[in-house]
């Protein structure tokens, strides 16, 4: 007998019969409508599962079991795991991931559902003109840079000013370059209540922002230079909520400022 890895890797009609049963029971016409499969073609794959206790048949309805649902939301991980890699795969390989943790890493299926900004080159060193757009029509903002870009101090101090909640983490050389150059500007920032800054000792090569609307990293190259032509962007519930996860592993490693 077939071992179970290969009875699930070996058809994509398997794979498709137990990733659409984790959203309920399905009749074969559910099957037809949904996978454009004829019950001639269904019905064999569903007797396999069945000899291997992944599937039950209740009345005309067909249902995952209790190791079904097991194996079921493994497959559906693995799946968004190999799509969220293979659908920007350049983009992974040039790029440094060392500092995203581990435990984020082995959950880059969260960021299934992105698409890349890439800037043209006359926008090439200027900040992502829809990034910019999603951030003021956002409530909350959470950001993690290394970078102090000249329109961020007085962008922020907008959003501050229209009661937006701004957190962001910087490195230290971003922080003392921001106290340096933007001095007014930082003192003021500083005052607003919905406003918190944290200060890194650790280098962090991640530009990130996650907001209530939409998630974004931005990453360097492994030769160490910062890619200001890439955004890899998301509104999807699961990246936003794995960006808030990133930006709270740094907090908890940073220190906040209360003032100058």
């Amino acid at each position: 007998m077939p071992d179970l890895l290969n009875i699930i890797s070996t058809s994509d009609k398997r794979k498709k019969i137990l990733l659409l049963l984790r959203d309920g029971p399905k009749t074969l016409g559910d099957f037809r409508r949904t996978l454009s499969f004829t019950s001639t073609g269904m019905l064999p794959q569903i007797r396999i599962l069945e000899e291997r206790n992944l599937v039950k048949q209740e009345g005309k309805q067909y249902a995952l079991t209790e190791i079904g649902q097991v194996v079921a939301g493994h497959l559906e991980s693995l799946v968004k795991t190999v799509e969220a890699v293979e659908k920007h795969e350049e983009f992974w390989r040039e790029h440094d991931v060392g500092d995203i943790p581990s435990h984020l890493l082995m959950r880059i299926n969260e960021l299934y559902d992105t698409r890349i900004i890439e800037s043209s080159t006359e926008e090439l060193f200027e900040p992502s003109k829809e990034s910019l757009e999603n951030i003021i029509n956002s409530k909350k903002i959470m950001g993690i840079s290394p970078i102090v870009h000249p329109v961020y101090p007085e962008f922020y101090l907008q959003l501050l000013e229209r009661e937006t909640e701004v957190s962001l983490i910087l490195t230290r050389k971003a922080f003392d370059k921001l106290e340096k150059e933007y001095n007014d500007k930082l003192a003021r920032g500083l005052s607003f209540k919905n406003g918190s800054l944290y200060i890194s000792e650790k280098d962090i090569n991640i530009v990130c922002i996650a907001t209530d609307v939409f998630f974004s990293i931005s990453l360097f190259f492994k030769n160490g230079v910062f890619d200001s032509r890439q955004d890899l962007i998301s509104f999807n519930k699961s990246a936003i909520l794995w960006g808030e996860e990133l930006f709270n592993y740094y907090k908890e490693r940073s220190v906040k400022i209360e003032s100058l």
